[in-house]
């Protein structure tokens, strides 16, 4: 392993760095296992505490963890490699990537006044008109909005907060399944995540109040549009929730309504219900723009501080550029008639699916949002057959951490006709699967 992975060094820092490196080239792909801490050391001529000096660095900086007798391996999705979605094959239609229907993005153009040039943003980071936009926007769910920020975008702005409130190795209690880069995110920033088990509801209340009393840091939901359940949370279910996390109020809750405006579900948001630290983000890509990474939050003023206190010792601020072109949007008649026509189309398309897939027996999840997940026994089976009928849908592997095997689907772009051939060819697929391993 030594020889082959190319690990060397006599110092912790220069062994750390030898298995980055590795990691980096791709001689060591996540899940690889690492060398036990002895043998290393007696491969390497070094004493056992300076390997574990060096894996406890790896395992900070998100690079390696540790499964108790599993030992130590490169983690699923390590800082230094990106975990990238697999590349769709040529000729296939793709309902694996998580994307919205191109034809209800309305034409992104620059802001007609620019803003000035040479002087410094840090005195007035935030544009008071779009302050005032965004107030109205969360504000109408009952999100309270006294103190708003924003970002270059929704995981920006979770991890920023993550990376100030929390340190390696502290716990957060995430969706299972949950979304992909999200669960990255986590990893990355050196954090051990939780798994809470969701339903058609959202997280179950059994589950989180169970991972509470472990001593997780934060907690980061899905209020509706749930990737990829598709789950949203009712007003019972939100308040179970809350009654929960009442019980630990020193954990950081950060709801993720990253679709809100085009799940065609109400809002029943925990930042309502009186938390001590809370952060609800919200964010425009899926129905402005994949291109605009730019992202709110209303939350309580200690995260206010402390997200802030960051972004200008790192950026600065967001571009008013950016802001400029987000607020002509938010702000525009036409755009907006063309949210209301994405949020119908979405719905309409979805339940064909799910509609479909229920007709022939199939069990399929999603009630809000772009997305249905459909639990299987054999992910790699359903995809693959899948791909000889022409469709590409995303394995559920990336997205599970405890949770049973299923797949996603996207169904922003898929018409119900396509869902009733996708439908039949996805019951034939179960059925030639049964055929050849048994059930």
């Amino acid at each position: 392993m030594t020889t082959q992975y190319g690990i060397t060094g006599t110092t912790a820092k220069a062994l750390s760095a030898s298995v980055e490196q590795a990691v980096t080239d791709g001689r060591l792909e996540p899940g690889a296992a690492l060398p036990p801490v002895r043998r290393l050391a007696e491969d390497l001529g070094i004493s056992p505490g300076t390997v574990a000096t060096a894996y406890k660095e790896l395992r900070g900086r998100g690079i390696v963890v540790t499964r108790g007798r599993g030992g130590t391996v490169v983690a699923p999705a390590p800082a230094v490699a990106s975990r990238r979605p697999p590349k769709v094959p040529e000729g296939l239609r793709d309902l694996a990537g998580g994307h919205p229907d191109p034809a209800f993005l309305p034409d992104l153009l620059p802001p007609g006044r620019l803003s000035p040039g040479a002087r410094s943003h840090r005195s007035s980071p935030r544009l008071p008109r779009l302050e005032e936009a965004v107030r109205q926007w969360l504000g109408a769910d009952g999100v309270p909005v006294e103190h708003v920020t924003f970002a270059h975008g929704a995981l920006d702005l979770i991890g920023r907060l993550l990376s100030v409130e929390l340190r390696p190795g502290d716990a957060v209690a995430m969706e299972d399944p949950g979304y992909h880069h999200l669960l990255d995110l986590i990893t990355a920033l050196g954090l051990r995540t939780v798994p809470v088990a969701v339903d058609d509801e959202g997280m179950r209340p059994e589950a989180l109040r169970a991972v509470l009393r472990t001593g997780v840091r934060a907690v980061v939901c899905s209020p509706r549009a749930q990737n990829p359940y598709g789950g949203c949370l009712s007003a019972a279910r939100r308040d179970a929730l809350v009654a929960a996390l009442r019980e630990a109020p020193d954990v950081l809750v950060i709801e993720n309504d990253h679709a809100g405006s085009i799940a065609a579900a109400p809002l029943h948001t925990l930042t309502a219900g009186g938390l001590t630290r809370w952060a609800h983000v919200a964010t425009v890509t899926k129905y402005l723009g994949t291109d605009l990474r730019w992202a709110a939050a209303a939350c309580d003023a200690t995260t206010l501080a402390r997200h802030d206190g960051r972004l200008l010792l790192t950026s600065g601020w967001v571009s008013h550029l950016l802001q400029e072109t987000v607020l002509t949007l938010m702000t525009d008649a036409g755009t907006q008639a063309l949210v209301r026509r994405a949020r119908e189309a979405y719905d309409e398309r979805r339940r064909a699916l799910t509609a479909e897939l229920g007709r022939r027996g199939i069990a399929a999840h999603g009630v809000s949002g772009m997305n249905v997940w459909v639990p299987v026994q054999d992910e790699s089976a359903v995809v693959n057959g899948l791909r000889t009928y022409g469709w590409w849908v995303a394995a559920g592997a990336r997205f599970r951490i405890g949770t049973a095997p299923g797949v996603r689907i996207t169904t922003a772009g898929l018409s119900p006709a396509d869902a009733r051939r996708l439908a039949g060819d996805f019951a034939a697929v179960l059925g030639e699967s049964q055929a050849t391993y048994g059930g």
